[in-house]
C-alpha cells in the first residue's frame, strides 16, 4: 500500500502493518459487494415478471457410481448419484436444476473462472428425467432442490439390478510390467469387469462420466471395496470396461528368447509369454501383445493362433489349470 500525504510525501505500508482501513465517505455509485444492475425500458409502468439468465461460476457437479458384484461374479447392481457442489456465494431456494451431459465448447475467458456446467448425470425414474438436447443429454431433476451456499448435495439418478458381467483376466504387454525395456519382464495380470450398456441388460441409458467404486459382499454380509475406476460419457449399447486391480495369485512373464538382424531394414524377434496360476481353479488369461517397434510386422511362427485386435495389437487366450502354468511363443518379423 502506497499513501501520499497532503504535503506530497509518500509512505509505503506493508500488509502485515495494516489492521483496518477507514474511509470518511464512498464515491457516488461505488458498491461494496458485487452487484448486478439493469436499466429497464417498458411500454407501460407497473409490476412485470422478469426472467434473468446469466452464466455463473462456482457451481459444479460430477457423477458417482456404486457397482456391487454378485458372489458368483456373473452379475452386478449399479447405483448412480449426481453430486452438486455450490460455491457460487449464494443460496438457491426451490431451484429447478437441469444438468447437461457432454463436452460443451466454451470460449476461453480473459480471466480465470469456473464454468457453470460440467459433465452430467443420468435419469432416475422418480427424481430425474433424461432427454436429448442438441448433441448432448440433459437430465432434468423433477422436484425442486434447496442448495445452500458451500453445500454439497447428492441425488440418486439411476438404479439397475442384475446386470450381466464378464470377468476377464488380462496380461497386457503395454502396461503392468516391470523393466519394460528389458528382455525379461515380470508382469501383473489385471482383472477386468465388462458389461454392456444395453436395455436387455437392465441399462440402455446414457451414462455420464464419473467414478465407479466396485464392491463385493463378504461372507459376513458386509460389502468390501475391491477396486475403483473411471468411465467416460457412455451412450447406450456401448460396452463398459472396468479395471478392478491386479490379480494376487496369477502372474505373467515375458522373455525374449531369440533375436536376429536381417539386413539393414529387417529384424526378427521371438518371445515367450508364460502365465503361472496359483489358484485352485482354472483361469483363462487374455495375453495382449503390442507390436510397435518398426513400420511393418508379420507373425512368422507361433505355438497357437492369435486374434488381431488392431493394426499393431494381437491377443492370445491362455487356459491355465489350477496350480500350474501355461505359455505361448511367437516369432515376429519387423520390416521398415
Amino acid at each position: 500500500m502506497i499513501i501520499q500525504d497532503k504535503k506530497g510525501g509518500t509512505t509505503i505500508i506493508t500488509q502485515n502493518q495494516v489492521k483496518e482501513i477507514r474511509f470518511p465517505s464512498l464515491p457516488e455509485g461505488l458498491m461494496t459487494r458485487p452487484t448486478l444492475m439493469w436499466l429497464v425500458q417498458a411500454r407501460k409502468s407497473g409490476h412485470h415478471d422478469t426472467e434473468v439468465a446469466y452464466i455463473t461460476g462456482g457451481l459444479t457437479w460430477h457423477a458417482d457410481y456404486v457397482f456391487s458384484l454378485s458372489p458368483t461374479d456373473t452379475n452386478a447392481d449399479l447405483n448412480g448419484w449426481v453430486t452438486v457442489d455450490n460455491r457460487a456465494g449464494m443460496t438457491f431456494k426451490k431451484a429447478h436444476m437441469k444438468l447437461v451431459a457432454g463436452e460443451l465448447h466454451r470460449a476461453r475467458p480473459q480471466r480465470r473462472e469456473q464454468v457453470l456446467y460440467k459433465a452430467a448425470p443420468r435419469v432416475a425414474e422418480s427424481q430425474v428425467q433424461e432427454r436429448s438436447l442438441f448433441e448432448y443429454h440433459l437430465y432434468d431433476i423433477k422436484r425442486p432442490v434447496d442448495l445452500k451456499n458451500n453445500q454439497t448435495k447428492q441425488i440418486e439418478f439411476v438404479t439397475c439390478k442384475g446386470i450381466p458381467v464378464e470377468k476377464r483376466y488380462v496380461l497386457d504387454s503395454g502396461q503392468g510390467y516391470f523393466f519394460a525395456v528389458r528382455d525379461r519382464q515380470r508382469g501383473k495380470v489385471q482383472v477386468q469387469l465388462r458389461f454392456k450398456n444395453r436395455k436387455d441388460a437392465g441399462l440402455g441409458i446414457p451414462l455420464p462420466a464419473g467414478t465407479i467404486r466396485l464392491y463385493k459382499e463378504d461372507v459376513d454380509g458386509s460389502k468390501q471395496l475391491i477396486g475403483e475406476d473411471k468411465i467416460e460419457h457412455t451412450p447406450k449399447d456401448e460396452e463398459i470396461v472396468l479395471t478392478a486391480g491386479n490379480v494376487f495369485d496369477v502372474v505373467g512373464e515375458r522373455t525374449k528368447i531369440a533375436q536376429k538382424v536381417l539386413g539393414k531394414r529387417a529384424r526378427q524377434e521371438r518371445w515367450k509369454i508364460e502365465v503361472r496360476n496359483h489358484k485352485d481353479t482354472e483361469v483363462s488369461v487374455h495375453v495382449v501383445e503390442h507390436l510397435r517397434r518398426w513400420g511393418e510386422w508379420e507373425i512368422v511362427s507361433q505355438t497357437q493362433e492369435h486374434r488381431k485386435i488392431d493394426a499393431n495389437t494381437i491377443e492370445y487366450l491362455l487356459a491355465v489349470g489350477p496350480n500350474s502354468k501355461a505359455s505361448v511363443e511367437y516369432t515376429v518379423l519387423y520390416q521398415w
